[in-house]
């Protein structure tokens, strides 16, 4: 007889910093706006926040609390709430303090499957917790599916800390809200750029690229059918072919401590040619098409050239000019 699969139970993320509005959205989208539809969840809560949940109109709502701390959040506990209230959905509110590794490396009970990360940020005190809690804050951002910004004002840099976070996360939904609930995806209106997009090839100034990465990332279409010249440096993943390879900068991030590489999946028929680290120049043409890093679809180049050159001025490249 064949062994029946354990049903899968939905399990979704809260991130964030203390403050960051993480309680607020949690009691609005499973009391007000009934996300769960009536289905027994369990809400677990991994640290005391400036906003309280109210148990009796949880249980109203089919959703039992639990509160965990550094010493319970671990697997025999996780086994035991699970066997004890059988859950269709659970939520966790995660601390802000705690590494993601901690979560992440625990073994969950049989069904529990991750299906969406949010993190929560406040605006305001944005580029503080990034000057000082680098590693924390980044591990946030580059594991959310989806990245909150609220307490949104004038003065929010929203193109900036988009463009930042697109370096180091290319797939999550980025939304921006403003102080009285109002939102958008920072993305209104035309960003000036500083290369020309409108005629049928764009060259790219050494500086150039960490741009271009950023809106290309953020709006593909704008580039199919565009032919492109830029120069890079080579990255050959190990689980890329001998006729592909990524051309990219190190570019600064949200951090001045943090840096990565980006760059977009090239198709080109001597790939294997090429050597991590060679400067290069590519000439080639920008398609769309699915690729796992982007959970959906991205920009890929198809070369129509590469050839050795020397080294950019400068080695890193930014995403504000």
């Amino acid at each position: 007889m064949k062994k029946e699969e354990p049903k899968e139970i939905p399990v979704y993320v809260f991130m964030g910093f203390l403050g960051s509005g993480k309680t607020t959205f949690a009691k609005d989208t499973l009391i007000k706006q009934g996300f769960t539809e009536g289905q027994k969840t369990l809400l677990l809560v991994c640290e005391d926040g400036e906003e309280e949940y109210d148990a009796a109109e949880l249980k109203k709502n089919n959703i039992d609390l639990e509160f965990i701390t550094d010493e319970t959040l671990n697997t025999d506990h996780l086994l035991e709430l699970s066997r004890k209230y059988e859950p269709e959905n659970v939520m966790i509110e995660y601390n802000g303090m705690w590494e993601l590794d901690k979560l992440f490396n625990i073994r969950v009970p049989k069904g529990w499957t991750v299906v969406q990360i949010i993190s929560f940020v406040d605006a305001t005190t944005f580029d503080v917790y990034v000057n000082n809690m680098k590693k924390v804050m980044m591990d946030q951002l580059r594991n959310a599916d989806m990245i909150i910004f609220n307490r949104c004002n004038e003065n929010t840099k929203k193109a900036e800390y988009r463009r930042s976070i697109r370096a180091v996360n290319r797939r999550a939904q980025i939304i921006f809200e403003s102080e009285n609930g109002e939102t958008d995806n920072g993305m209104d209106g035309e960003v000036e750029l500083p290369f020309d997009t409108d005629g049928p090839t764009i060259t790219l100034a050494e500086e150039d690229f960490g741009l271009f990465y950023a809106d290309a990332a953020d709006n593909p279409d704008k580039y199919v059918g565009k032919k492109i010249h830029f120069k890079a440096q080579v990255h050959r993943p190990s689980n890329y072919s001998d006729k592909t390879f990524v051309p990219g900068r190190f570019a600064m991030t949200c951090c001045a401590a943090d840096i990565a590489f980006v760059g977009f999946k090239c198709y080109y028929g001597a790939s294997k040619t090429l050597k991590d680290r060679d400067w290069v120049i590519v000439d080639g043409t920008i398609k769309k098409e699915f690729y796992p890093e982007f959970q959906g679809e991205g920009p890929v180049i198809y070369a129509d050239s590469v050839a050795m050159t020397s080294p950019a001025a400068e080695e890193l490249v930014y995403f504000t000019y």
